[in-house]
């Protein structure tokens, strides 16, 4: 925090003049008394009550002027600290690593911006102020020393014991404070997750089992928040207690001695007006200490997050557009430093265009390492290279513009169809945007809707369907026209007509695109050119797919007919497959495919493989490496 704090010296610097004028200002009331009851009252002196009343009148008109300028020299902070911390933690969570981000919840993330008002509010609010005027209570001890000497040590010994409640509960609601916050990060996470799957508790009847999930968040957060408020009158009201003391013990002191002539009657009203300056701010300190509490506490989040490493988003060179060659090293990842590799030695080439699939049971690891080839993780040893350069020296836009990535989960952001395409790329032409629709065969279904690509799609494009938010997606990865292409079960919200228009698509694209796909599909798996198998993080197969799918399916089969009790026997042949490949019974994702599907089409292979299917070690036995993939 300090590079946004330390511009604003100046400015602090400036209402630390003002404070001090303001305080000696405050002096002006109390001298005023003390004259008047001492000088006036007794020796009915009403031209110097005029003279005093008319000097007293002005300096508390230029008291106001000083307290105004005061306060818009505050909001001016303000105002620079919501602009310049708010715009910086916007730009600096969203160039942090994928993995960091998914370290964290959501209600973490979201509650740094609510410790940016905090942090704003206490700069530029009365605890900023507070800690302005402390200062200057030693020249109201000072002041009080001289005009009234007999009430020094209650002062004092009044004084360190507010110092000794203040430093007391600064200890206990910060640990307060920090339970509080975090109950209601979990309730916002929890809140939050409720929200997004509104429809499934609807449709499921989830109403009762989420009711006692969110009672018992709320009750603990309700719980902290009692507990933190408990702990904080607890203070206040002692330093209430205090201050009264305070009256008492001093007007007793005094009034004793004044009886032994030690003190003038002037002089005692005075030191008690004085002794609300002097002892003002250590009350509301204690008051107040939750505050500096939680800003402490949001200084050392916010600057955690600052100082953390980020993705490279310079581009240090521009270079033109890859041909589309990706090669992955021996890399390996894990989402923890002592977890099991989710991917584990993995080693591919796959040279520019052609249409390739990665296929393996679930878990084991495909979507991860496809991350890995848009750099959205970075693998914890060997590197991915595209076009023979490590994809680490280049920044995330160039490696955004270049990589076309389609999630698996599909995430559209309220506004228009137009808005939601050009996300990734503002600068885009209605060319751009056009042939990208185009591309991802959705161009007709927008220009059929009532305001085509000015639609509003609603909250997370929920006026779609999913197949429908499915193909905006694909052409948004599609805009500025990627070398490479990666989609991640593109097919899963999609009939089997929009199956077989996308994957004509990806078939057409795949003429000048690399397309690597992650699909369970075998209509999808019937239009690739290669095909990579993963079992547990390792490659066990890899090559052309018209020579991997058969080998898949054997293994399969006999691991079905086995466990159903079945002869060898293969099923009713499917339909030809385009291409020469198995048909889509021939071709599952899965180690497990059903038994009926068990045949290959009989056009699509010969004979001796069916009879004859390849023995299950080699399919199963992971691989070190794996072939290049040729397209």
């Amino acid at each position: 925090m300090r590079p946004f704090i330390r511009p604003l010296r100046k400015v602090f610097a400036e209402m630390l003049v003002m404070s001090v004028f303001i305080n000696l200002i405050a002096l002006i009331v109390p001298v005023f008394t003390l004259q008047v009851y001492d000088r006036v009252i007794f020796s009915a002196g009403l031209s110097t009550l005029w003279g005093l009343v008319i000097g007293v009148g002005v300096i508390i008109v230029f008291d106001y002027v000083i307290r105004q300028a005061r306060s818009r020299i505050m909001q001016r902070v303000a105002l620079r600290l919501d602009v310049e911390v708010g715009r910086t933690l916007f730009d600096k969570i969203t160039s942090l690593p994928l993995q960091h981000l998914e370290s964290r919840t959501s209600g973490y993330w979201q509650a740094l911006f609510r410790d940016v008002d905090l942090v704003r509010n206490t700069l530029s609010g009365p605890p900023a102020i507070l800690m302005a005027d402390l200062p200057f209570t030693i020249i109201f001890f000072g002041l009080i020393f001289l005009i009234a000497q007999p009430l020094v040590p209650v002062l004092i010994v009044i004084w360190v014991l507010y110092v000794i409640i203040a430093w007391r509960s600064s200890a206990v609601m910060s640990s307060a404070n920090s339970e509080e916050r975090d109950s209601t990060q979990t309730r916002d996470t929890l809140v939050g997750e409720m929200i997004n799957g509104r429809t499934t508790i609807k449709a499921l009847g989830l109403e009762t089992t989420t009711r006692p999930v969110w009672i018992e968040a709320h009750a603990d957060n309700i719980e902290r928040s009692s507990d933190r408020g408990s702990k904080t009158d607890t203070f206040s009201n002692f330093g209430g207690i205090l201050s009264m003391v305070t009256t008492v013990g001093m007007t007793s002191v005094g009034a004793i001695a004044i009886i032994n002539q030690e003190l003038t009657m002037g002089a005692l009203i005075a030191t008690n007006m004085l002794s609300g300056r002097l002892l003002g701010p250590l009350n509301q300190l204690v008051g107040t200490w939750r505050v500096y509490s939680s800003f402490s506490q949001a200084i050392n989040r916010l600057g955690e997050v600052f100082s953390s490493d980020s993705d490279r988003m310079a581009t240090e060179i521009d270079v033109e557009r890859p041909k589309g060659e990706v090669v992955v090293e021996d890399v390996v990842f894990s989402y923890t430093d002592d977890g099991a590799n989710v991917v584990d030695g993995v080693k591919i080439g796959i040279r520019p265009g052609g249409l390739h699939a990665i296929v393996g049971r679930n878990g084991c690891g495909k979507t991860t390492l496809m991350k890995m080839i848009q750099g959205l993780y970075k693998p914890k040893s060997g590197r991915v290279l595209l076009d023979g350069a490590d994809i680490a020296q280049f920044s995330r836009p160039q490696l955004v513009q270049w990589v076309g990535y389609v999630p698996q989960e599909t995430i559209l952001f309220a506004g228009t169809v137009k808005e939601n395409i050009v996300y990734g790329n503002p600068a885009a032409t209605d060319e751009q945007v056009i042939a990208a629709a185009e591309a991802a065969g959705v161009h007709r279904f927008i220009i059929d809707l009532p305001d085509g690509y000015g639609t509003e799609i609603g909250e997370a494009g929920q006026r779609l369907s999913g197949g429908q938010r499915q193909r905006i997606s694909s052409a948004r990865a599609l805009v500025g026209d990627p070398a490479v292409l990666l989609l991640d079960e593109p097919s899963g919200s999609l009939d089997r007509q929009a199956e077989e228009e996308l994957r004509a698509t990806l078939i057409d694209l795949a003429k000048e695109h690399t397309v690597i796909l992650v699909t369970h599909s075998p209509l999808m798996l019937q239009g690739c050119d290669n095909l990579i198998a993963l079992d547990r993080g390792k490659i066990a197969l890899a090559g052309p797919a018209k020579d991997i799918l058969p080998r898949l399916f054997g293994a399969g089969a006999k691991k079905d007919d086995k466990a159903a009790g079945k002869d060898d026997k293969p099923a009713k042949p499917g339909a030809p497959a385009k291409q020469g490949a198995p048909a889509k019974q021939a071709a599952p994702a899965k180690a497990a495919a059903p038994a009926k599907a068990s045949a290959p089409a009989k056009q699509a292979a010969p004979a001796k493989p069916v009879a004859k299917p390849a023995p299950a070690k080699p399919a199963a036995k992971p691989a070190a490496t794996a072939p290049t993939v040729q397209s």
